[in-house]
C-alpha cells in the first residue's frame, strides 16, 4: 500500500488533473460564465482555507454555487436561500468540485481520498477521527459513496478512516465508478432540512 499511496498514486494524479484540466478548459470556461450571471456578479469561485495532509492547511477552489444575498442586519442569509438554480444544477452533479483539480495538481489534494472539511473541526476530532489527515483529502471519497451527505458525522468519519487503512489502487478505481454513478443518481447530496450538512460540533 505503501508505495501505491505515497509514490504511483501522486504521479497519477498529477498526470490525470493536467489532462483534465486541458481538456475541460472549455466546459470550464462556460461553467463559469454562467455561474458568474446566476450570483449576480458576485463571481463564480470560492475559495476557503481547508486542512490537508497531516492537517496542514491550504486554500481550496470550488465554484461559488450560492449568491451574496444578505438579511437587513447584513448577515448572509442561510445556505438554503442563497443556493441558485444553477447552482443547484452544478452542485447536484458535483460540477463544483471541478476547480479542485488545480490542488489535485500542486499536491494538495488526491483525486480519492477523505473531503477536505474545515479547519475549526480539528480541535473536536478523535484521535480515531484524526487519522483521515494520513492521506491527502480527495475530490471524491469512500464516504462519499455509502452516502455523502445523508450520514451522520460519525458514519462519515468511520468510512474515511477505513479508507486510510484500506487504500489501494483497486479500492480506488472502486470509488471512482461509484462515484460517477452516485452523481448520475444524484444520492446523498444533502441532509434533510440542509442546503448541504450541518456543521460538525464534536457529538453529531
Amino acid at each position: 500500500m505503501a508505495l501505491y499511496e505515497h509514490y504511483i498514486k501522486r504521479v497519477l494524479d498529477f498526470a490525470l488533473s493536467l489532462t483534465a484540466l486541458l481538456l475541460l478548459f472549455p466546459f470550464l470556461l462556460l461553467v463559469t460564465v454562467g455561474l458568474h450571471f446566476a450570483n449576480k456578479g458576485s463571481g463564480a469561485f470560492f475559495t476557503q482555507q481547508r486542512p490537508g495532509y497531516k492537517g496542514k492547511v491550504f486554500k481550496i477552489y470550488k465554484f461559488k454555487t450560492m449568491n451574496d444575498k444578505r438579511d437587513a442586519e447584513g448577515s448572509l442569509l442561510p445556505d438554503a436561500e442563497r443556493l441558485t438554480k444553477v447552482g443547484r444544477f452544478v452542485r447536484s452533479l458535483s460540477i463544483d468540485e471541478l476547480p479542485q483539480l488545480l490542488n489535485v495538481l500542486k499536491g494538495e489534494m488526491s483525486f480519492i481520498g477523505p473531503r477536505p472539511l474545515l479547519p475549526q473541526y480539528l480541535p473536536l476530532y478523535s484521535k480515531e477521527q484524526a487519522r483521515r489527515h494520513d492521506v491527502r483529502p480527495g475530490i471524491t471519497g469512500w464516504a462519499q459513496c455509502n452516502g455523502r451527505n445523508a450520514i451522520s458525522w460519525a458514519q462519515k468519519f468511520e468510512l474515511d478512516v477505513w479508507y486510510v487503512d484500506n487504500c489501494s489502487i483497486l479500492l480506488d478505481a472502486k470509488i471512482v465508478f461509484l462515484s460517477v454513478y452516485k452523481i448520475f443518481v444524484r444520492e446523498g447530496i444533502s441532509q434533510a432540512g440542509e442546503a448541504t450538512m450541518e456543521f460538525f460540533n464534536g457529538k453529531n
